[in-house]
């Protein structure tokens, strides 16, 4: 068994084609990560649930600051209740063979880098599960700038945490007690939280709501969907104000009249300006097909 296995992680994400870190792991370009900060959750949930991804979402987090968006690659951790002789032998492992230092979540936030963000279960940890205090939440930002955490567990410290800049933690609860009593079982694995499950290298989009784990290889189509709704919102809510449609007409899948008036605006209208990069060539083209099948009735998430 080894640690942030560069062929176990390769292994475990193989639809994703770009650039990986040296461990394996997927590395979504900064540019898609720049235009994530800019979307809803519910924006990035749609493209997922579409596709099968029903398990990406969870929202039951305390949140360090709620009002700061937090976008970053996973790099994700299993702990489990303490059992001395699977402690002892993982322990000495990871000190003797892989040469690494401290505790379990040290080997962790040591090995973060510019844009991540640690995912850990802590099984639900509270007392003496603080995966976090102020001096590891210092090392989590100046590692990583923006990223931060997201622990299915504990915290400590956190009027010092609240004061450090540039990250944001999301967790279960918090605990004067140091972390204890417990193992960690993989670093760069599969880990659930909560109802969701989260792979290393996953893009982490966490908002007022709760975070959704977005898998890398769909890191791209994610955003551009996300991006299109949003321009689309701006659309239907100046036309809703104007009162050229109804409610129905913009929640529903648009016909080509519609389309057309849309991507007018699209192509004119300063409110849309930052979206231009994005085509509607296969929107308007569906729009078409619909039309020459009949009528539906489909809401659009």
């Amino acid at each position: 068994m080894r640690f942030d296995n560069p062929e176990d992680i390769r292994q475990l994400t193989p639809l994703w084609e770009g650039e990986r870190f040296e461990n394996g792991r997927p590395k979504v370009d900064e540019d898609i990560l720049r235009r994530m900060r800019k979307i809803t959750l519910e924006e990035a949930w749609g493209p997922l649930w579409n596709r099968g991804y029903t398990f990406q979402f969870e929202g039951e987090f305390k949140i360090m600051h709620p009002e700061q968006v937090m976008v970053g690659r996973a790099v994700t951790a299993v702990m489990v209740p303490k059992r001395p002789d699977l402690h002892e032998t993982l322990l000495d492992y990871g000190h003797e063979q892989e040469n690494r230092h401290g505790f379990f979540n040290q080997w962790v936030i040591d090995s973060l880098v510019e844009d991540d963000v640690v995912v850990v279960d802590m099984f639900d940890k509270i007392h003496s599960g603080t995966y976090v205090g102020g001096n590891l939440s210092t090392a989590i930002a100046t590692r990583t700038k923006r990223g931060g955490a997201v622990i299915w567990g504990g915290i400590r410290d956190n009027q010092q945490v609240k004061e450090i800049g540039g990250i944001n933690v999301y967790y279960r609860g918090s605990d004067p007690t140091a972390i204890a009593d417990v193992t960690m079982v993989g670093m760069n694995v599969p880990t659930r939280i909560g109802k969701a499950i989260c792979m290393p290298g996953d893009v982490v989009l966490g908002t007022p709501a709760g975070v959704i784990f977005i898998p890398p290889h769909l890191a791209e189509l994610t955003v551009v969907q996300a991006e299109k709704s949003q321009v689309r919102d701006v659309f239907g809510f100046i036309r809703l104000k104007q009162q050229v449609y109804s409610t129905a007409q913009i929640d529903a899948a648009w016909n080509t009249a519609l389309w057309q008036d849309f991507i007018d605006w699209f192509n004119n209208d300063d409110a849309a300006a930052e979206y231009r990069h994005l085509s509607w060539d296969d929107e308007l083209e569906d729009a078409k097909k619909r039309e020459h099948d009949g009528p539906r009735s489909d809401v659009r998430l």
